[in-house]
């Protein structure tokens, strides 16, 4: 099984590649994202990846914030909405798919915070007021899935400055059984390689995108708003399923941007709210 899934990966690769060097020139923005939507979505078939996102709909022009699992979180993402990523520049000279993730709206941030931040910025905050959504992994690294880190603010100051909404999303890996599944971690020392073949073995992986709602940016600098998104995801990792939350009355569906805001009831965003007061 791993074979095949690995033969195949290298065959779409090989196909993404083709059509980012050749036919994107050729089309629109809106040409563009939808066959990077299709691609992703194919990439995470032939893995074997299952996407749970309970109907995300997100709304023009906000900034998505998640924890970072693994380097599928990005595809994954990319196949339920159009949207940019911010990525580490380290990425974009990865052979053959760094040219790929270049020409597929992707912006690059140096590890030394102040070397390209504010040219970052200056492109998410453009994007933002053309209606485009970006979506940013403020811990800066991966994690096993377990624990969010603290979320650094610097890339929250486009939508804080001009109003945009800020999502925050849960990303949870998932066994066959439901349990939490660390082998889709990319960390520590693990090469791309490894973590492809790791993740091409395994007889069932899925991956729950949990919605932890919209972050309110009014009357809040960056640093407030990063430390609100981080707690509404930490409680969105350790809360239940987005089944079981979708099936629990007085669920905000996501329908709409406000159905994002979630219930007053709900006591994980109680804790959430709590926390902003601080």
């Amino acid at each position: 099984m791993r074979a095949l899934r690995l033969l195949r990966v290298g065959l779409h690769l090989a196909a993404g590649c083709a059509l980012s060097e050749w036919l994107y020139p050729l089309l629109k923005a809106q040409a563009r994202r939808a066959l990077r939507r299709a691609w992703a979505g194919d990439l995470l078939r032939i893995l074997g990846v299952r996407i749970d996102h309970g109907g995300l709909r997100v709304a023009p022009g906000s900034l998505i914030v998640a924890n970072h699992v693994s380097w599928l979180d990005a595809v994954a993402l990319h196949a339920v909405v159009p949207l940019a990523v911010v990525a580490k520049a380290e990425t974009r000279r990865w052979p053959i798919l760094g040219r790929m993730l270049a020409s597929n709206d992707t912006l690059f941030v140096e590890r030394r915070p102040c070397r390209n931040l504010l040219r970052v910025n200056e492109n998410i905050a453009a994007r933002l007021a053309r209606g485009e959504s970006v979506a940013v992994f403020p811990e800066g690294t991966t994690t096993d899935g377990a624990q969010v880190l603290a979320f650094r603010p610097a890339l929250f100051q486009p939508a804080v400055k001009a109003g945009h909404p800020v999502y925050a999303l849960a990303l949870a890996y998932l066994d066959g059984a439901g349990r939490r599944c660390a082998a889709a971690a990319y960390i520590n020392d693990m090469s791309l390689w490894q973590s492809l073949c790791t993740i091409a073995a395994l007889p069932a992986l899925s991956l729950e995108i949990r919605p932890c709602g919209v972050v309110p940016t009014a009357g809040r600098d960056r640093r407030g708003a990063a430390h609100v998104a981080r707690a509404a995801v930490q409680s969105g990792i350790w809360g239940s399923s987005l089944s079981a939350r979708q099936a629990a009355p007085g669920f905000a569906g996501s329908g709409s941007a406000a159905g994002w805001l979630p219930a007053s009831t709900d006591p994980t965003w109680a804790s959430s709210a709590e926390v902003s007061r601080t």
